[in-house]
C-alpha cells in the first residue's frame, strides 16, 4: 500500500483572501460546495450580502478550488454579532459536517467572556441546517436561539462542563463529498482532552451513528485499541482514552487556552486518514502568539490510530514570513489531488497588523512511496 513519506508546503502558492475572519473548519456537501465556519470577522466586502458587521460566528459557502475559489454569503444563517460587554454571547463555529443535504455545526462556548479572569472553552452547542444552509435549527429542532450565559446547561448544549473540560473544541472527520467514503455508518469527532498542558495536547475521540447526530445519548467514546487494532467504545465519557498525545510546551496559559485542535480527513487517494494539528507558539510568560506555531501532519489506517507523524515544523512560517503567527491548519476535504500528490491547506494568521487575519490557502506537495 502506498504511504506518505514526506510533505512540503509550496511557498509560491500562498494566496490571501483579504476580508477578515478565522478558523475555517470545512466540509464538502452533496451540492459540490464547501461550507466553512468563520469566527470573529466580517467576511469579504466584495461578496454579495456583505453587511460590514462583526460576526461572532457565521457559515459561508465556497465555490470552485484555489486559487480561483469564491465565497458565498448564506442569508439564512442566524446572525450572531459581536456584542459589547456584558451582553456578549460567545459561540464559535468549529466542527462542521455536510450529510445528505443537512449541515451540522458544532459551536464552542466558553465559561465566561474572554475579558474576564481565566476564560476557557467548556461546552458545545449543536445547530443544523436541513437544507444545505438555507435555514437553521437548534439541536431540538426549534429555531436557533443564542442562549445567554446563564441559560446554558446540559439540557440545551451537546457537551457542557464535561470531565476535565474535554470535548470543548470539536473537529469532525471529513470523508469526501457528502461523507461518501464512510462505510461503517458512524460520524467521528475529535477534540482536545482538556484546557491544560498535559490534557490539551491529548486528542480524544467519540462517534455517533449518522442518523443520530442530534441525540447526545447515542454518542460513544473511544476507550482504547485492542490487540487486533480494533477500537473499544463506551457510552461513559469517563472511560475515554486519548487516541494520540502531541508534544508538550505548546499550550498558552494567558488569554484562553487554545492549541492542538486538529483537522482530520480521509485521504481517499491512498486510503488513509490524514491529520493536521498545531501547537501555540507561546511567549516566555505564557501569552499566546508569542512566536511562530508548531505544525505537524500524521497518518493512520483508522480514525482511532495509531497515528504516525510524517511532517513537523517547530516554527510554522507561511511564505517564509518570520512574523507569521499561523494557526488552525485545515485540510479541505474537496481540494485533494486525485493521485494524492498534493492538497490545499487553509489557515489564519494572527500577526500584528491583521493583514493576514483571513482565509489563507497554500498547496502542500506530498511524496508517496
Amino acid at each position: 500500500m502506498a504511504r506518505i513519506i514526506r510533505m512540503k508546503r509550496l511557498e509560491e502558492t500562498v494566496w490571501r483572501s483579504g476580508g477578515s475572519g478565522d478558523n475555517w473548519h470545512m466540509t464538502w456537501a452533496n451540492d459540490d460546495k464547501v461550507y466553512a465556519g468563520l469566527c470573529d470577522g466580517r467576511g469579504w466586502d466584495h461578496v454579495p450580502g456583505y453587511t460590514g458587521k462583526d460576526y461572532n460566528t457565521r457559515v459561508y459557502a465556497i465555490n470552485g478550488a484555489p486559487p480561483n475559489h469564491s465565497f458565498e454569503h448564506l442569508p439564512g444563517f442566524p446572525d450572531l454579532l459581536t456584542e459589547p460587554l456584558p451582553n456578549r454571547n460567545r459561540y464559535y463555529g468549529f466542527g462542521i459536517l455536510a450529510l445528505d443535504g443537512a449541515i451540522y455545526h458544532f459551536l464552542s462556548t466558553p465559561n465566561r467572556p474572554f475579558e474576564e479572569v481565566e476564560p476557557r472553552f467548556v461546552g458545545i452547542k449543536l445547530i443544523y441546517s436541513p437544507d444545505n444552509g438555507r435555514t437553521w435549527r437548534n439541536q431540538d429542532g426549534g429555531p436557533v436561539r443564542w442562549e445567554p450565559w446563564e441559560e446554558r446547561s446540559r439540557q440545551n448544549m451537546l457537551f457542557f462542563n464535561e470531565p476535565d473540560e474535554a470535548f470543548q473544541l470539536i473537529t469532525v472527520l471529513q470523508m469526501g463529498r457528502n461523507y461518501e467514503h464512510n462505510r461503517d455508518g458512524f460520524v467521528y469527532l475529535y477534540a482536545p482532552n482538556g484546557n491544560t498542558e498535559g490534557t490539551m495536547n491529548q486528542t480524544v475521540l467519540c462517534r455517533v451513528p449518522k442518523q443520530r447526530i442530534l441525540d447526545r445519548s447515542a454518542y460513544e467514546f473511544f476507550g482504547g485499541r485492542k490487540a487486533d487494532g480494533s477500537a473499544t467504545w463506551s457510552a461513559n465519557i469517563n472511560e475515554r482514552v486519548p487516541v494520540h498525545t502531541f508534544p508538550s510546551g505548546w499550550v498558552n496559559t494567558k488569554i484562553h487556552p487554545y492549541a492542538w485542535h486538529p483537522s482530520v480527513v480521509y485521504y481517499w487517494p491512498l486510503g488513509v486518514y490524514l491529520m493536521a494539528n498545531w501547537g501555540m507558539g507561546c511567549a516566555p510568560d505564557g501569552m499566546w502568539f508569542g512566536k511562530p506555531s508548531y505544525l505537524g501532519f500524521w497518518t493512520s489506517p483508522t480514525p482511532w490510530g495509531p497515528w504516525e507523524q510524517v511532517h513537523e515544523e517547530t516554527a510554522w512560517t507561511p511564505a517564509c514570513d518570520e512574523k507569521a503567527r499561523a494557526y488552525q491548519p485545515q485540510i479541505s476535504p474537496k481540494w485533494i489531488a486525485p493521485d494524492g500528490t498534493s492538497f490545499w491547506l487553509v489557515w489564519t494568521d494572527f500577526q500584528s497588523g491583521g493583514m493576514y487575519y483571513c482565509f489563507n490557502t497554500q498547496k502542500v506537495e506530498v511524496t508517496i512511496r
